[in-house]
């Protein structure tokens, strides 16, 4: 028998070294090297022989085809949708499509705080696919076989769970509280589901490996086999991930490299709204995002739920609070920017933010002081986006600006006006994307009056019922405000 060798692999970028550092060399991340046991005598195909449904190809070398030929030779690949609206749209499909949803022999991770939800959520989408009625009360000639592996909680835990969110009744619901891959895999093969949910692949173990569950091997090996199962076999599968303390997903970055496509689930166990975000996904539109309000009752869908704006609070007028058109993915987003400013002392004034990009807060009061008349050096400035969502979008510069003078000031603007637009370092407004469809989603919410960039009256959209305000920079913003 060959001797075991050992081995440090970097959980950041999966790189392997033969001694522990510090640092990792290839992506200079600290403390990211990780011991791991080696065997050569190990078989150099993890996959041949393993078991798997027998299918041409599988274990010979694969023959190319013409991409001509690849979609005469199957039949037309057709979406899984859960029936769950918000969910299937971050899943991925076209807003015409009818079948949006999971796709075939696609490999999901889903990836959360502890407590956010994502068990229930995947109860939840798992009872849909098993159920011939969807979540929204609408009826399907088809259901789908699901197979649920859940490695941290029993049989009973999880009927008691499907119980409370009224999913119990699912006839295509299998329940199997297991951790080795080796029985999870053989179950399966014997139930032939069209959707395998694993919650969590942390947990997971191969037998033949020394490691603990969790660990760096033990999560490429078990996530390399599922992938190599999923497209052998056409079975869609999710995996439940685990998150870092730094909110990152748990495991090597591999791991996000191998699945078809990332979910974060987001948002404040003290506030009820939830956020589902696509990261990555290779069959729909990245940063798309679904909304959810966590219940008695598991999770209930919130379609234009975050447009948490000023027109809520009636027709007061509220110094620091400006509303903005946010895009995530394709979906357009009304969110309310707060900012305060109080009393501070020179040289150690603080800037907090909520929500917000702190880096871009202190760009924004830099210009501020700079070319806006504004002096902040001696004020604490608090910025915060209501609701909980992240905005990242250079686009909501000019709005977080606004809302940030018109505290200082102790100005406001009318509580149906917006304010879209980029801030330059010269205190210029540049245009924002998507513009247009921006405009129309508040317009439709009731916002009559706009802050755009100056671009020209020719080359400004027309909405009705919205009306227009050009500005070319900071300092003519600030003078509408006053």
């Amino acid at each position: 028998m060959s001797k075991t060798r050992t081995i440090f692999v970097c959980t950041a970028c999966g790189s392997t070294h033969h001694r522990w550092m510090g640092k990792c060399p290839d992506c200079d991340q600290w403390d990211s090297l990780e011991e791991t046991q080696f065997d050569k005598s190990a078989k150099s195909d993890p996959h041949r022989g393993g078991g798997f449904i027998e299918t041409k190809g599988i274990g010979n070398s694969p023959a190319a085809t013409p991409i001509t030929e690849i979609m005469t030779n199957r039949a037309p690949m057709r979406r899984l949708p859960t029936g769950i609206s918000e969910f299937d749209r971050v899943l991925g499909g076209s807003e015409t499509d009818t079948h949006k949803g999971l796709v075939p022999g696609s490999v999901i991770l889903v990836g959360g705080e502890p407590g956010i939800g994502k068990s229930t959520l995947l109860l939840q989408a798992a009872g849909a696919w098993a159920s011939p009625i969807n979540m929204d009360s609408a009826k399907r000639d088809w259901t789908s076989k699901v197979l649920y592996v859940s490695s941290e909680e029993s049989a009973q835990q999880i009927q008691m769970r499907a119980d409370r969110l009224g999913v119990a009744d699912a006839d295509g619901l299998f329940v199997l509280a297991d951790t080795n891959l080796a029985r999870i895999l053989d179950q399966a093969r014997k139930i032939k589901p069209d959707v395998c949910v694993i919650d969590s692949i942390q947990m997971i173990y191969k037998a033949d490996l020394e490691a603990a569950p969790g660990s760096v091997t033990q999560l490429r090996r078990c996530c390399a086999e599922l992938v190599y199962f999923a497209k052998a076999t056409g079975i869609a599968i999710v995996l439940v991930g685990h998150v870092t303390k730094e909110g990152t997903l748990a495991g090597p970055r591999m791991l996000e490299h191998m699945v078809d496509a990332v979910l974060y689930f987001e948002g404040d166990r003290y506030h009820s709204v939830r956020i589902v975000r696509a990261i990555k996904n290779r069959f729909g539109t990245t940063l798309e995002l679904g909304i959810f309000e966590m219940t008695g009752k598991g999770l209930q869908q919130l379609p234009g739920g975050m447009s948490l704006a000023a027109l809520q609070s009636g027709t007061e007028h509220r110094p620091g609070s400006v509303a903005c058109p946010a895009m995530h993915g394709s979906r357009c987003v009304l969110v309310e920017l707060q900012a305060l400013t109080a009393t501070g002392f020179v040289g150690s004034a603080k800037r907090k933010s909520s929500g917000l990009d702190s880096n871009r807060l202190s760009m924004l009061i830099a210009v501020l002081e700079q070319h806006g008349g504004l002096r902040l050096a001696d004020r604490d400035v608090f910025c915060s986006a209501v609701g909980g969502l992240k905005i990242i979008e250079p686009a909501s510069d000019l709005a977080l600006a606004i809302a940030i003078a018109g505290a200082h000031y102790k100005r406001s603007l009318p509580p149906t006006t917006i304010a879209i637009g980029e801030i330059g370092l010269g205190g210029e407004l540049r245009p924002a994307t998507q513009l247009e469809q921006r405009l129309r989603e508040s317009a439709r919410l009731g916002y009559t009056h706009s802050f755009v960039p100056d671009m020209g009256s020719s080359k400004l959209p027309r909405i009705k019922g919205m009306e227009l305000i050009p500005i070319r920079n900071v300092s003519q913003a600030i003078e509408r405000l006053m």
